[in-house]
């Protein structure tokens, strides 16, 4: 029994000194493993819509640090152990020493990825912190490695370039923070004309008996407005990279709240009108492309001229490192040569780190502007540069393509059905749609004793969105019906208080236009909440596609014809995708719809249980068996056969928030004669008008969010109905008055 025990001991304390051998060497493997994840994986944020793109990288994300800290620890541990059990062994051990400064440089973390959401800006003071103390451990490593070595200056470059690598992530997070990104975008305090002096001489004159009066000129801009338009040209890529480039600097300041002159509004709004919905939308595309690089990288940062000099001496402080650790005499070292070959994994992995990084940083729409920033030079003008700059647009016009192709970022209807929409073919986003169905959500409920499991761990949204989410992609038609109308309403909007009353319409505005105001159809969007509106139209909606009257014309449906005006068959699929997409939003992502849902999760909550209690009693358990489309047509004509001649409201009260047999009347509405021919033109022009004020009405911080996570279609509708002169963001209605005093008849 006690040779058993001591055998046992040995065995552990075997396996305990082994462990402790390896666990700094797995620690610098995996921190260095971590860069390359980040730097290659973090650009994929932006054109990538995927929970589990999002899930990898915020692990890798906060891995990163702490795994980079926890070494620093170690080595301070190990080299403490050394110093004090095994102090002849200390020469023997140099080698971790080195490797110190290289966790301060991947604390530094790679260009693509400074922040991993909006509120990581906010915290560049702890970063600041972080960085002296980091240093000070770092020192403190220095400090216990005494003994003379030939590493000292390797070990000096590389802390350098730690000290660099990490600044630089502590600027870029404080320039992206809110205080200071309003701040930065602050003009110089105007105390405006010199009222006082121009009043004194007006009195002066006066008292002088001359005829005297103030006349105000008009503002050039309103002058010379007419001549200024923009002619209706298609855009070269080259040409969209500079023109994003012109209004993102313009216009980055919506993130913040910050208003806009009329001069603002008139120059971006003249262009816009002049452009067809594909360079509308890819100039809007790349305007946010350039704030997610402001918000979340540090490619901004770097291309400062202070920033670029850090930069080469940070690249030539760990080449210069590599030549010099390749020469030194390596007899001390461990004489097994694996640390060794950890150290020039570190050297050439960080080498390799910083080639990738400078691709990313010449391959950038930010080198294109850099290099030309105005897209008003001569388009004829030949030279390496321009040639060197449309090779850059090129690169990355097919880069994005690939990575598009690569990730197959369209999507799969349920039951494994390709959508053959389209295919997205721009690498500035996602390009596709994510769609959410109360009816299906209704009919594929799950077992109550697994949705309160799911409830328990938090664990509901996460499995609600794989399961009764779906992702499809963007067609072309949807932008080009939603450009379109909302460049007639920017059309309509020459003042401001025409361009407010529009955002603000939930669907009155279309129907006003189409005459219908006088219809009970009105009082579906003009005395209704927000929210209320969406599930409304939402289930009117669904009823309306699964009508047995809609059954014609369903290959067309399936198959739209993708380049062709809009039809019935196309605004039918148009008010389908932007309903589910809105109820989506609603219901699945709450913090970004937090400002226009009002109580819209409640009466999902209520709607979801009406419908259930109805569809439970209504339908069989062998219907649970038909196929998905089947069973939700069934279900829609049930409810459609329910008698709704008086008002729910009238029998239940308005205890329970549930619009399921409100939207039944409104869906019999729709059903009529009178909109039987554009019934569906209707829909959707209300649900592009409901997509638009949800828009303009969300916090811009939470359109900035969703930046990082594959952007979304809203969010491109926010930016585009700004461009366009729609909004409450245009509160200067004119400029500097220009007073003359003229003297005399």
């Amino acid at each position: 029994m006690g040779l058993g025990k001591v055998n046992l001991s040995r065995e552990a304390r075997h396996a305990r000194d082994i462990f402790n051998e390896w666990e700094l060497r797995i620690c610098i493997l995996f921190s260095l493993f971590l860069q390359m994840l980040l730097i290659l994986a973090g650009p994929l944020r932006r054109i990538v819509s995927r929970k589990w793109l999002d899930v990898l990288l915020w692990s890798a994300y906060l891995l990163a640090d702490g795994t980079a800290i926890f070494a620093v620890g170690l080595i301070s541990s190990k080299q403490s152990d050394y110093s004090n059990h095994c102090p002849n062994a200390l020469s023997n051990n140099i080698l971790p020493t080195f490797w110190a400064p290289f966790l301060l440089a991947h604390l530094g973390g790679p260009d693509p990825i400074t922040a991993f959401a909006l509120e990581d800006n906010e915290l560049w003071l702890r970063h600041l912190f972080a960085l002296f103390t980091q240093c000070i451990a770092v020192i403190y490593v220095f400090y216990q490695s005494v003994t003379p070595n030939n590493l000292w200056v390797p070990s000096l470059l590389m802390f350098l370039c730690g000290i660099i690598k990490y600044a630089e992530r502590t600027y870029a997070l404080y320039c992206a923070s809110a205080n200071t990104f309003r701040d930065s975008m602050l003009r110089d305090p105007d105390a405006g004309p010199n009222y006082a002096k121009l009043m004194g001489e007006y009195v002066s004159k006066r008292d002088a008996k001359l005829p005297t009066r103030i006349e105000m000129l008009p503002e050039p801009d309103r002058v010379i407005k007419a001549a200024n338009r923009m002619k209706a040209t298609k855009l070269e890529p080259l040409e969209v990279v500079q023109y994003a480039f012109r209004y993102f600097t313009n216009f980055k300041g919506l993130v913040v709240d910050l208003i806009f002159s009329f001069r603002e509004r008139n120059q971006s709004r003249d262009f816009f009108l002049a452009r067809n919905s594909k360079d509308a939308f890819r100039v809007v595309e790349v305007e946010l492309n350039f704030l997610y690089d402001v918000l979340f990288t540090k490619l901004p940062v770097v291309y400062y001229e202070f920033g670029f000099c850090c930069r080469a001496v940070s690249v030539g402080a760990i080449v210069t490192s590599l030549v010099l650790f390749h020469y030194v005499d390596k007899k001390d070292f461990n004489p097994e040569g694996f640390e060794i070959g950890i150290t020039y994994t570190l050297l050439i992995g960080g080498i390799a780190l910083e080639v990738i990084a400078f691709f990313m940083l010449v391959f950038s729409d930010w080198t294109v502007v850099k290099l030309k920033p105005s897209p008003d030079e001569n388009p004829n003008e030949k030279s390496w540069k321009r040639g060197f700059i449309n090779f850059i647009v090129s690169a990355n016009e097919i880069r994005g393509k690939i990575i598009c192709w690569l990730l197959n970022t369209g999507g799969v209807r349920r039951g494994g059905e390709k959508d053959s929409l389209s295919e997205p073919t721009d690498s500035r986003w996602a390009e596709s749609i994510s769609t959410y169905n109360l009816i299906y959500c209704c009919l594929h409920k799950r077992p109550k004793c697994r949705e309160n499991f799911y409830d328990r761990f938090g664990m509901k949204a996460f499995v609600d969105e794989i399961v009764y989410v779906e992702r499809h992609p963007l067609p072309f038609y949807i932008k080009d019906f939603i450009f379109k109308e909302l460049k007639m309403k920017s059309e309509m909007a020459d003042d401001l208080d025409t361009a407010k009353e529009i955002c603000s319409a939930k669907g009155e505005w279309v129907l006003r236009i189409a005459g219908y105001s006088g219809f009970e159809l009105f009082s579906y969007v003009a005395d209704v909440d927000y929210d209320e509106s969406l599930f409304l139209w939402h289930i009117a909606t669904e009823l309306c596609d699964n009508d047995k009257d809609e059954t014609e014309n369903q290959d067309e449906l399936d198959h739209p014809p993708e380049h062709l005006a809009p039809s019935s068959v196309q605004h039918r699929k148009i008010a389908k995708l932007i309903s589910d997409y809105m109820i989506y939003l609603l219901v699945m992502k709450p913090g970004m719809m937090s400002a226009v849902s009002g109580i819209g999760l409640i009466r999902f909550r209520d709607t979801c249980a009406e419908a259930n209690k109805f569809l439970d009693s209504e339908l069989s358990a062998r219907d649970k068996y038909l196929p998905n489309k089947q069973l939700q047509k069934k279900a829609c004509e049930r409810i459609l056969n329910v008698n709704t001649e008086v008002k729910p409201v009238t029998i239940k009260g308005d205890r329970s928030k549930s619009v399921l047999f409100e939207a039944a009347r409104l869906a019999k509405e729709l059903k009529k004669d009178e909109f039987k021919k554009v019934k569906w033109e209707i829909l959707s022009k209300v649900w592009v008008e409901l997509l638009s004020y949800g828009a303009s009405h969300i916090r811009s911080n939470a359109h900035a969010q969703q930046l990082s996570k594959g952007g979304e279609l809203i969010t491109i509708v926010w930016l585009l109905m700004a461009q366009l002169g729609l909004g409450d963001q245009f509160q200067i209605n004119e400029g500097h008055a220009r007073a003359k005093l003229i003297v005399g008849k």
